[in-house]
Order: structure tokens, then sequence, then C-alpha cells
């Protein structure tokens, strides 16, 4: 049998353990966690290789640093014409140059 101080040991251990373990939250919740966006704001279920097929689907390569804004549009980098452009995509789906 364990002494009672190899029990708090162990204890304290499997404590440390489920404290760093990474809470298991819904995708658009971690999004907007990362994001550090306000609870009201209401993010939608788009995914970041839905995001990245879109932008290359209008005619986009090399599509990188993708992220997503509390207001629901993914911002990127991308080539266009041999150029580096900066692009987004609307929640309706619209691919845009950003400053355009």
């Amino acid at each position: 049998m364990m002494p009672l101080k190899h029990h708090f040991i162990v204890l304290a251990a499997g404590a440390a353990l489920i404290a760093a373990a990474p809470a298991v939250l819904p995708a658009a919740a971690q999004t907007q966690m990362q994001n550090k966006c306000a609870p009201e704001d209401k993010l939608d279920s788009s995914t970041l290789p839905q995001a990245k097929k879109k932008m290359e689907a209008a005619g986009y390569t090399q599509v990188k640093d993708l992220r997503k804004g509390c207001d629901n549009y993914w911002h990127a980098s991308a080539m266009k014409s041999g150029s580096e452009v900066f692009i987004v995509l609307s929640p309706v789906g619209q691919v845009m140059q950003e400053g355009d």
C-alpha cells in the first residue's frame, strides 16, 4: 500500500495533467477564442479548407496564411498573375482582393 504522501503526489500530478489538457470546444468556439472575438460575434461554420478551395476556384494560387475574422470574412495572401496579393472571402462566397 502506498503511503498517504504518495497518494497526494499522484493526485496532484493527475490534476496538473487535466488542467493542462486542451478543452474540447466546437471549431467555431475555438476560432472565436483564437481571434479574440466578442461573445456576441456569431461565427459561421465555414472552415479553412472550404475557404481555400473557394479562393483557388476564383483563380488564386499559393493561398496561405488564412485567418478568419470575427465578421466571418476569411483573409489570406495568394498569387495572381505572378504577383502576391491579399484576398478576402466574404460570408456569401465572394472572393476579392483586399482594398478593391
